[in-house]
């Protein structure tokens, strides 16, 4: 299975925006939750068929993380 990655550009109340490592897809939510659906649909649409071979992570940036950060989590590391 491959993976899509979207990093989270910016994380205020209310309304995260993420953009995906490889394809030109933005997508915007209210919540974590709500982001990993929306990036679901970004990829249904897309993709078709095919997005069902995509495995979704989120990953936020060091600057969007909310409150203090261990320095173990991966999704500190800095992408796009």
């Amino acid at each position: 299975m491959r993976e899509m990655v979207f990093c989270v550009l910016s994380d205020r109340p209310g309304q995260i925006e993420a953009i995906a490592e490889n394809r030109p897809i933005t997508i915007t939510a209210a919540s974590l939750e709500e982001l990993h659906h929306e990036a679901r649909e970004a990829l249904i649409q897309h993709l078709g068929p095919a997005h069902s071979t995509f495995r979704v992570r989120i990953r936020r940036l060091a600057s969007t993380a909310p409150g203090p950060t261990p320095v173990s989590h991966s999704w500190q590391m800095s992408c796009c």
